[in-house]
Parts: structure tokens; sequence; C-alpha cells
């Protein structure tokens, strides 16, 4: 099984950006420890991160690609692209939308994801441990879902 893991726009800056809110950990750090968990599950997984909405856009037409599903975190862009949601809706494996906070505990224009009717579950408010229990779910899947 193979997974792609996608992380838009400023989560390059995690572990300097607000560390209160977001926890101390780099995004290097998180996904060496994401290799390490797929790596027992025999799960073989893939990063992108960018800024730029297109970008993101075409990781996700790769996920359809190339990959059994894709667990994405598009950041701000959760909330304003029409563009991401189009292409996950495009696409026919499944994306898990993963946040590191809970954005209905935060500011009002947070509390609605143009994503969340795309995807097929979201997970939000654990930090790191939402890509965890993303990862967890497609591995549970596998023989289910995942084709």
């Amino acid at each position: 099984m193979k997974i792609l893991i996608i992380n838009g726009p400023n989560l390059n800056l995690i572990g300097k950006r607000e560390p209160g809110l977001y926890g101390g950990r780099m995004l290097e750090e998180i996904n060496r420890a994401l290799r390490e968990q797929a790596a027992q599950m025999t799960v073989e997984i893939d990063f992108i991160q960018s800024n730029h909405e297109g970008v993101l856009v075409d990781a996700v037409h790769k996920a359809e690609e190339a990959y059994d599903g894709a667990v994405l975190n598009a950041g701000a862009y959760t909330h304003t692209s029409i563009a991401l949601r189009d292409a996950v809706l495009a696409i026919k494996k499944p994306v898990i939308e993963v946040h590191f906070t809970n954005p209905a505990a935060r500011e009002r224009f947070r509390h609605s994801s143009l994503l969340a009717g795309a995807t097929v579950g979201s997970i939000a408010g654990f930090g790191a441990e939402s890509y965890h229990l993303a990862l967890c779910w497609f591995y549970r899947q596998n023989d289910n879902t995942v084709k």
C-alpha cells in the first residue's frame, strides 16, 4: 500500500510557527516518525509540502495515479479552496483531511471546511498524532476499502 501525505501552506514552518498552538516538532521530525510508523505497517509513504494551491491540486491528482490514498492537511486552503475540493472529488482514491489543531475551536473563519464533504473523514486537534491516526485508518481499511 502507498499513501501520499500532502501538506499545504505554512506547514513548512511547523515547529517554529506558533509552537504553543502547533507544537515544537519540525515537519521533518514528524515525517520521520510517520516513516517509522509506516515501515512497521509495511505501508509506503511519500510527502509533498507546498505553499501553492496549484501544486497541491496536482498532488491530489498524482494520488489518483500512483497511490492508494492520501492524507491531506490543506492548512488555510481548507477554508478557501474550491479547486482543492474539486480535485479531491475528482479522484477515486480515499483522502483523509487532517489538522494539527481543532478548527472548530478556533476563529470563526476556520469553522467551515470546504474539504469535509469531499474527504472520507477528518481528524483534527491531535497535533502530529492526527497524521498517525490517518495512517492507522488506511492500514485497517487495506483489506476492505483501499484498492
